[in-house]
């Protein structure tokens, strides 16, 4: 039998009952559909949460000081509270070999006024260095040079979202002046946004001088964090421990257990937030390939029903010759073009879901050819497991008992 031929009785036998097959096809597309969706969704979460922690800085190591207890006591207060960490300590990092550029930083939370109208904030004192080390660009005017913080200059740049609190969205705001915490500052400069909200949002503080805030603001010598670039990725895990070892020693710490300092690792953190998307998406996505069984089994049911319709057909095509791997063939053919179209279908459907959830800002979400291709690759296997039975039972009809058949 040619395959033209073939082709042309799969279109007639799968029109000749158009709701059915509609019905039947339903199940394969919403199966699809929802996969495709659900894929996507998982990829976009997963491409957002690495490039939000990317975006804070590249090849980055966080050390943060421990947590402060109270002499006498064994309480201790939140991690990061005690002032253990020195501009020393900056330096002596920064001679590691592998280490490309360390930022010092000292934050606090004051109250800012400017231009009439007054908001609560983060104030982070930081160096130049900071520009390089937590990838900062700039939207107006320039950022901290190292002449403002040697002449404890009074100077601010201020966050997108602090300049649209302050002075209105999009404002010019070089030279206007502000008070930190009853401190007047002039306003040099403000960063490009780069998205994210809440505590800890770079678009959301103000940076001056760290000798500034360590002397009018703090009253302190001390630091909040160190941001350490490593210059090569792969390095990342050697210069941890290299930090590590020159801390402890720094510090005169013995015991590695009784550290006064914690350091976070970028890629650890990326490494975390990419398995716990990849676990979410595979879940969500097992919830949805439930409904492909159910749909293969529709495919089933119908192939079977088709079989017992077409059983004098199928006894009289035995009859003036055709073998039983022309039947078998022609059945398993009708399953599998059925569930690929369903699976195109399926697809395009997916997509869409996909694209308006991006679209209208409801969840971050990227169609992969992966998932395109595991798609079809899925819909064909639904299309051979569910549909070999039929067609092995269609082959196997006597022709006589076939042709007998009422």
């Amino acid at each position: 039998m040619k395959w033209n031929d073939i082709l042309a009785e799969i279109y007639s036998a799968l029109m000749v009952n158009k709701v059915r097959t509609v019905l039947t096809m339903l199940g394969i597309v919403i199966g699809i559909g929802s996969v495709i969706s659900m894929l996507a969704i998982g990829q976009g979460a997963q491409n957002s949460v690495e490039s939000k922690i990317q975006s804070v800085g590249a090849n980055l190591l966080q050390v943060m000081p421990g947590a402060q207890r109270t002499p006498g006591t064994r309480v201790a207060s939140a991690r990061g509270s005690a002032e253990t960490l020195t501009l020393d300590d900056a330096t002596a990092i920064e001679s590691d070999p592998l280490v490309k550029a360390v930022s010092p930083e000292l934050e606090g939370r004051y109250q800012i006024v400017g231009n009439g109208n007054n908001t609560n904030t983060t104030v982070d004192g930081v160096y130049p260095a900071y520009t390089e080390v937590r990838n900062v660009t700039m939207e107006q005017g320039s950022f901290i040079s190292g002449e403002h913080v040697q002449q404890l200059s009074k100077v601010a740049v201020l966050g997108p979202t602090v300049r649209d609190d302050l002075f209105g969205e999009n404002a010019s705001v070089v030279g206007q002046k502000i008070r930190i915490n009853g401190t007047q500052f002039t306003v040099i400069g403000v960063t490009a946004e780069k998205g994210g909200s809440g505590f800890g949002s770079q678009d959301d503080m103000i940076f001056v001088p760290l000798s500034t805030e360590q002397r009018f603001l703090v009253g302190g010598n001390y630091i909040s964090t160190l941001g350490v670039e490593v210059a090569k990725e792969n390095d990342m895990t050697e210069a941890q421990q290299e930090i590590t070892n020159l801390l402890l020693s720094r510090h005169n710490i013995a015991d590695p257990q009784k550290a006064d300092f914690s350091i976070l690792n970028q890629a650890d953190l990326v490494a975390t937030a990419s398995s716990v998307t990849q676990t979410f998406t595979t879940l969500l996505s097992a919830v949805a390939s439930i409904s492909l069984i159910v749909g293969g089994i529709g495919i089933m049911n119908m192939m079977l029903t088709t079989v017992t319709e077409r059983t004098k057909e199928i006894g009289l095509r035995r009859a003036i010759g055709a073998k039983r791997k022309d039947i078998r063939t022609q059945f398993l053919l009708e399953a599998v073009v059925l569930t690929l179209l369903s699976g195109l279908i399926g697809v395009l459907v997916g997509a869409g879901i996909a694209f308006a959830m991006s679209h209208f800002g409801i969840v971050e979400a990227q169609v992969s050819l992966s998932a395109v291709i595991l798609a079809f690759g899925v819909s064909a296997a639904i299309g051979i497991i569910f549909g070999y039975y039929p067609a092995r039972r269609a082959a196997e009809l006597s022709p006589i008992e076939a042709l007998r058949y009422e």
